[in-house]
């Protein structure tokens, strides 16, 4: 698991209109906040993306780009995106790449069977490229305005 302080591991992976993004484009201009959730469209997840959104002008006022992660397709995002009028921007981690390399691809355990999948994290990168937050195992309601107050707090 990562811890404030370290680099943040850098990836290129395909939004919800099949966009490159490379995590480096942000180094010297915008803070970023990556949240990394389980699956479009459930409920946990849907809350914690629309929550992010309804506070996206805020954490713009902070020069921060919030991103979205789940191993979800493109398409799926997109769906997931205009279905619930989502504002961030999500990416697809087919492969899950990012989610190994921020340790969020986890073994749980549900009714007895272990299974691997997405610990609800997030984490905090500042300009620099530097990790100043990292949250495994959020609680998906009230979590944006929390980072939003980590944001904050970076930029005084």
């Amino acid at each position: 698991m990562l811890k404030a302080g370290q680099a943040a591991p850098m990836f290129v992976l395909p939004d919800a209109d099949m966009e490159s993004i490379d995590i480096a484009q942000f180094h010297g201009k915008n803070n970023v906040v990556l949240f990394f959730y389980p699956r479009d469209d459930t409920p946990g997840c849907t809350l914690e993306a629309t929550d992010f959104s309804d506070h996206e002008d805020e954490f713009t006022r902070h020069d921060c780009t919030v991103i979205g992660i789940s191993r979800d397709e493109c398409i799926k995002h997109a769906e997931f995106r205009d279905k619930h009028g989502i504002s961030v921007r999500l990416l697809s981690d087919s492969e899950g790449v990012a989610c190994k390399q921020y340790g969020v691809w986890q073994a749980k355990e549900v009714d007895g069977v272990k299974r691997h999948g997405i610990v609800r994290s997030t984490f905090v990168i500042d300009k620099q490229g530097v990790l100043r937050f990292a949250l495994y195992g959020v609680n998906a309601k009230g979590h944006a305005l929390e980072v939003l107050r980590v944001v904050k707090e970076l930029n005084s």
